[in-house]
C-alpha cells in the first residue's frame, strides 16, 4: 500500500475520530443539556435581547418554515444589492467592478442557498467587502439554516406526541455560536500559519524569471475558505477554488479541507440518533451512508490510478494515473478521495478540475449529487435521507401487509404524497433543465434570444452533454462543482440555474420537515410484535436498494448519453 492510500485513509480515520464526539456534542447543546460552550450564554442572551426574540417560545413545524423563509428572503435582497453596487463601495482595492443583474441573482441566490456555485472567477468578480460581509456571512448563516430545519425533525421524533418543536432562532443562533464560529477560527488559524493570505492588501506585484510583472492577488481569504469547508458551502475566494496554492498550500491544508468539509454532515447524523435515544438507528443510518461512499469512491479511485487509455496508446506512461487537471503536489489519489466527498457532500469544492477527470469518474461524481443523500450537507444531509426513509418504510409496511409506521406513527396518504413530490422533484429540475439547454444549444444556434448556446461549450458531443448535464445536477443537489469546459456566465445559465437552484433548496428542506411536522402530532402507536423496525440490517439494506432503484430509474438513461458514452467511446 502506497503512501498516498495511507494518507487518505489516515484522513477519513481523523474525520471519524472528530465528527463521532462531535455529534454527541451537539446532540446536548440541541437538547439543552449542559456542555463546556455554556460560558457563550451570555453573548447569545445579548443576540437574542438585541434582535427582539424570545428563544424559549415554542414553534410548530409551519411556524419554523414561515421564519426560515422569511429571513433567506431578507439575505437574498440584502446581498442582491450589495453585488450590483460593489464597485461603488469600500474595501476593494482592486478596483474590481460591479455584477450584472443577471449574475447578481445567481450569486446571491446561490450563496443564500449553501450551494456557491460560482459563474465568477472570486478574485475579480468580487471585492472584499463582498467577500467577508456577504458571501462570507452567508456561508455562515446558510449552514445554520440546515441544521436549524434538520433539528425540527430531530425534535419531532424525540417526544411521543407534539407540535412543540423548539425555537428556529435558539438553534440557528447555537449552531453558529457553538459549532461554525469557534470551528472556523481554529482552522482559519491553522490556514493562516500554512501559507493562505488574511489580510486586506491588494495585488501584489512581482518580477517573474521570464522577466514579465506578475500581479498577484491576495486579501482575507484564510477567513473566508475555513466557513467554505466548515459549512458544506464550497465557493471558493479564488477562481481556482483549493486547486489554487493559496487557499491549499500543501498535503497538510489538504488533509485539514477534506477532514473539516465532512465532519459536520457525519455529526448530524450521529447527532439524531442520541439526541431521539436511538443511537442504534444514527448508527445504521451512518452504516448505510459510508457503504454508500465507498462504492462511489473505491470505483473513482480505479479510474482515476488507471490513467487514460488515449494517452497509453501513444506509449507514454502513467505511472501515477491520469494527471491531467491534477495539482502534483496532491495527486490522482487525494483528487479522486477529494472528488468524492465533495459531490457526495454537498460542498462543491475542487482541488482539480473535474471537467478534466476520467469519464467514469464523471458519472460517479454526477451520481453521488444525483442521489444527494450521503452525508449530505449541513443538516439538509439527513433531510434528503429521511426521504428515501419515509419511502422505504412505505413500500416495506406494503409488502408485509401492514399500515407503514416509523418510530411510532403511522405513515399515511398525506406524507408518502409530500414524500413523492419532493422524491421526483430532483429528477424534474435536471433533466428538464438539461433538455432545455441541449435543445437550445443544437436547435438554436447563435440567435440572440438564446444567448448565443453555441458558445457555452469547449467540448463537443458527449462530453459536452455531460457539461450541461453536471451544471444542473450541481446546481440542483446545492453543490456548486462544475465541468468548467461550460461558458456559463450568460443570462441563461445564470437565471436557469438560479431558478434551480433556489427550488433544489429550500423544497427539499420543506417537504421532511412538513412530514416530520405531521408524524410528530399524531397519536404514539407503541411498539409490537408486528412494529416494522428501521434499525436493523434488513431494513438498512432495503433503504439502500430504494436509493439505488430510485436513482437507476431516474438518471441512467442521461448518463448513458454523458459520460458513460463518452466512456465507451473513448475505449473504441
Amino acid at each position: 500500500m502506497n503512501t498516498e492510500f495511507l494518507g487518505i485513509i489516515a484522513t477519513f480515520l481523523l474525520t471519524l475520530v472528530i465528527a463521532i464526539p462531535l455529534g454527541k456534542y451537539l446532540a446536548k447543546v440541541f437538547a439543552g443539556e449542559k456542555v463546556w460552550t455554556d460560558f457563550l450564554k451570555p453573548l447569545e442572551t445579548g443576540i437574542y435581547k438585541l434582535s427582539g426574540i424570545n428563544p424559549k417560545e415554542q414553534m410548530n413545524w409551519k411556524q419554523h418554515l414561515k421564519v426560515l423563509l422569511l429571513i433567506n428572503t431578507v439575505w437574498i435582497v440584502y446581498g442582491f444589492f450589495v453585488l450590483l453596487y460593489q464597485d461603488k463601495l469600500p474595501f476593494n482595492p482592486d478596483g474590481n467592478p460591479g455584477m450584472t443583474p443577471d449574475l447578481a441573482f445567481n450569486t446571491i441566490i446561490s450563496f443564500v442557498a449553501n450551494c456557491n456555485l460560482q459563474h465568477y472567477s472570486g478574485e475579480t468578480g468580487v471585492s472584499y467587502l463582498t467577500q467577508q460581509y456577504v458571501l462570507m456571512f452567508l456561508q455562515f448563516v446558510s449552514a445554520a439554516t440546515g441544521i436549524a430545519a434538520a433539528v425540527v425533525l430531530f425534535k419531532a421524533f424525540r417526544d411521543k406526541t407534539t407540535t412543540n418543536l423548539g425555537n428556529f432562532w435558539e438553534v440557528f443562533v447555537k449552531s453558529i455560536t457553538r459549532l461554525l464560529l469557534p470551528l472556523s477560527i481554529v482552522m482559519a488559524l491553522i490556514l493562516t500559519f500554512n501559507g493562505t493570505p488574511a489580510s486586506y492588501e491588494g495585488k501584489d506585484h512581482f518580477i517573474s524569471m521570464q522577466g514579465d510583472t506578475v500581479h498577484v492577488s491576495r486579501g482575507p481569504a484564510a477567513q473566508l475558505i475555513a466557513i467554505k469547508h466548515l459549512g458544506t458551502n464550497g465557493g471558493g475566494y479564488f477562481g481556482a477554488n483549493s486547486a489554487h496554492p493559496f487557499e491549499n498550500p500543501s498535503y497538510f491544508t489538504n488533509m485539514v479541507e477534506m477532514i473539516a468539509q465532512t465532519i459536520i454532515p457525519i455529526a448530524m447524523v450521529i447527532c439524531f440518533g442520541y439526541f431521539i435515544r436511538r443511537r442504534k438507528l444514527g448508527w445504521t443510518i451512518f452504516g448505510v451512508m459510508t457503504i454508500g461512499v465507498l462504492l462511489l469512491m473505491i470505483p473513482t479511485l480505479t479510474s482515476e490510478l488507471g490513467g487514460n487509455s488515449a494517452i497509453a496508446k501513444m506509449g507514454i506512461s502513467q505511472a501515477t494515473g491520469a494527471m491531467e487537471g491534477k495539482e502534483v503536489r496532491f495527486g490522482p489519489t487525494a483528487t479522486a478521495y477529494w472528488s468524492t466527498l465533495t459531490t457526495v457532500i454537498s460542498t462543491g469544492s475542487v482541488n482539480g478540475m473535474h471537467d478534466s477527470t476520467m469519464p467514469l469518474t464523471g458519472a460517479w461524481q454526477l451520481l453521488a449529487m444525483m442521489i444527494n443523500g450521503f452525508y449530505g450537507g449541513c443538516g439538509v444531509g439527513i433531510l434528503n435521507y429521511f426521504i428515501y426513509l419515509i419511502i422505504a418504510v412505505f413500500i416495506s409496511g406494503l409488502m408485509v401487509g401492514r399500515t407503514p409506521e416509523f418510530l411510532g406513527h403511522k405513515v399515511e396518504a398525506r406524507e408518502i404524497k409530500i414524500a413523492a413530490l419532493i422524491t421526483l422533484l430532483s429528477p424534474f429540475l435536471i433533466l428538464v433543465g438539461t433538455a432545455l439547454s441541449a435543445h437550445l444549444f443544437t436547435h438554436y444556434g447563435n440567435a440572440a434570444w438564446a444567448v448565443q448556446p453555441k458558445t457555452w461549450l469547449n467540448n463537443p458531443n458527449f462530453h459536452g452533454f455531460s457539461e450541461m448535464l453536471y451544471e444542473m445536477t450541481s446546481s440542483n443537489a446545492n453543490n456548486g462543482s462544475g465541468f468548467e469546459g461550460l461558458g456559463d456566465n450568460n443570462s441563461f445559465w445564470n437565471i436557469s440555474t438560479g431558478i434551480v437552484i433556489f427550488l433544489g433548496r429550500f423544497l427539499p428542506i420543506i417537504g421532511p420537515v412538513a412530514i416530520a411536522g405531521l408524524l410528530a402530532q399524531k397519536k404514539y402507536i407503541p411498539e409490537s410484535a408486528g412494529t416494522l423496525k428501521v434499525d436493523t440490517k434488513t431494513f438498512a439494506l432495503m433503504t439502500f436498494a430504494v436509493i439505488i432503484v430510485l436513482n437507476a430509474l431516474s438518471y441512467f438513461p442521461a448518463l448513458a448519453l454523458g459520460p458513460l458514452a463518452e466512456y465507451f467511446t473513448m475505449l473504441k
